[in-house]
């Protein structure tokens, strides 16, 4: 029978507790508050008690660690094993891991061995209030359509949820929760995976994920030549280039730099759309910035629904009178 309890997995690289962690408790805790039920985080790594105690102030109730040598690298075998055995010990009612590489390898293996059902990518997760199960709700149909999914059988409902898709909810150090340390046993530790090393991802500029400003165009910047200018522009303002899904097919920009359902979600301070329609898909990846700036010719564009400033105009010549103020401000021109 089902503890109740809900789950969170936080995700550990280079022995330190990674801030989509955070994330997910915020995503729980929503619905450990709709159930009336404990949230706990599952912490697994090497030297990580101290440090996951943190986790608390961003809304844990409980604490599950796994803490041994033999995690101080992601080896998805050794951990399916410890997970596995917790789940069964103590009987969690929803389990939710972030889509990143680590939770889209280990989570489709967890649902394998223990039959339980698993919804990859949600946007949106919610307790049905009638019979207090999951819903789960992610894209379907190439992204034209979203479903809302109902996990059958048995306990945990498992599902992905993307990072950078809601922020932490802010830091309580008044809160005190329960630390469960968890020892496993021997034989789960014998993992049939070599661990050779880690090669960063090479970008210019932080990471679309990571960037506090994000300077994103579409198909109304009509050609690769004048895409280049966002880079620029991003320059100035210390930010990262994104892009909609059309001027990714297009070529004017890597797949790397695509926001959207089939590309990253992103949670900027401030996110300046040139040229982007505002499709749902591209929607769905940024709405979730702190200010939305658009610019498009199209008065009717979807993009301006969500944007806090909205400039109708042609994209181009809005672009080049920013960079050039810019560059007066900053005493360059």
């Amino acid at each position: 029978m089902s503890s109740g309890e809900v789950w969170t997995l936080a995700e550990v690289r280079g022995g330190r507790i990674h801030p989509v962690s955070r994330e997910l408790l915020a995503w729980g805790r929503e619905l450990a508050d709709e159930l009336g039920a404990p949230l706990a985080s599952v912490v697994i790594g090497s030297g990580v008690t101290e440090q996951a105690a943190s986790l608390i102030a961003f809304g844990a109730d409980k604490l599950y660690i796994a803490d041994e040598a033999e995690f101080e690298n992601f080896k998805a075998d050794i951990e399916l094993s410890v997970l596995s055995d917790m789940i069964e010990e103590y009987k969690p009612t929803i389990l939710i891991a972030s889509a990143t590489t680590q939770g889209r390898t280990l989570m489709p293996m967890l649902s394998a061995a223990l039959g339980c059902g698993l919804t990859a990518d949600c946007t949106e997760l919610a307790i049905d209030p009638a019979s207090k199960r999951l819903i789960q709700t992610r894209p379907a149909i190439g992204g034209n359509v979203m479903a809302d999914i109902r996990t059958k059988g048995r306990d945990p409902q498992m599902c992905t949820v993307r990072p950078k898709s809601k922020r932490p909810l802010p830091a309580d150090e008044s809160r005190r929760g329960e630390v469960v340390a968890y020892k496993a046993e021997k034989d789960m530790l014998r993992s049939l995976i070599k661990f050779i090393g880690f090669d960063p991802e090479r970008s210019v500029g932080l990471p679309l994920q990571e960037a506090e400003i994000i300077v994103s165009g579409g198909k109304g910047m009509k050609n690769a030549k004048n895409f280049a200018r966002l880079e620029e522009l991003a320059g100035l303002l210390g930010g990262t280039v994104g892009a909609s899904r059309m001027a990714v097919d297009l070529g004017w920009a890597p797949y790397s730099a695509q926001v959207g359902l089939s590309g990253k979600s992103v949670t900027p301070r401030i996110y300046l759309a040139f040229g982007i329609s505002g499709a749902v898909q591209h929607i769905a990846g940024m709405s979730g910035a702190e200010t939305i700036i658009a610019v498009n010719q199209d008065p009717e564009a979807p993009i301006f629904r969500v944007a806090d400033l909205g400039i109708q105009g042609d994209a181009m010549e809005i672009l080049n009178a920013l960079i050039d103020a810019v560059r007066r401000y900053k005493g360059e021109k």
